[in-house]
């Protein structure tokens, strides 16, 4: 069995939720400096302009695609989603697992595999805007 994913809040949403955000630069301190951004009532978290993870809902999601999505559904987690419109939403960020919080290797880990999918999809949507339009589809 895995380690287990956030399925608990992790700091309420109040002045808390700063002191979070706060520490997650001490988290993620082995994989590089990190800034964070306010967002829709949530915060991205980005590496050199890049966003790899968020903080939504009182969780910790990082980023996920075909390459590395296999590790986050192994740990249980779970995918970050919210309803538009009467309809779900699922969003490419995956919660990330508990573990990382009290372990500064395995956080930078972590940190790489979702900054490794943002590149992925970056470089896809980078490939798609230079495309001929007869070729975007």
């Amino acid at each position: 069995m895995g380690h287990a994913c956030f399925s608990f809040y992790i700091a309420p949403p109040t002045a808390d939720m700063s002191d979070f955000i706060e520490y997650l630069h001490e988290v993620f301190a082995g994989f590089g400096q990190i800034t964070t951004r306010r967002m829709f009532g949530a915060h991205g978290i980005y590496r050199d302009g890049l966003m790899f993870g968020l903080y939504a809902q009182g969780r910790l999601y990082l980023k996920t695609d075909a390459h590395n999505r296999a590790k986050f559904t192994d740990q249980g987690c779970q995918a970050f989603g919210f309803v538009q419109r009467g309809k779900q939403v699922q969003l490419s960020y995956w919660s990330a697992p508990d573990v990382m919080l009290d372990d500064r290797e395995l956080a930078a880990v972590w940190a790489q595999s979702a900054y490794d999918a943002a590149l992925r999809a970056q470089e896809a949507k980078d490939r798609h805007a230079s495309a001929p339009p007869w070729r975007k589809k």
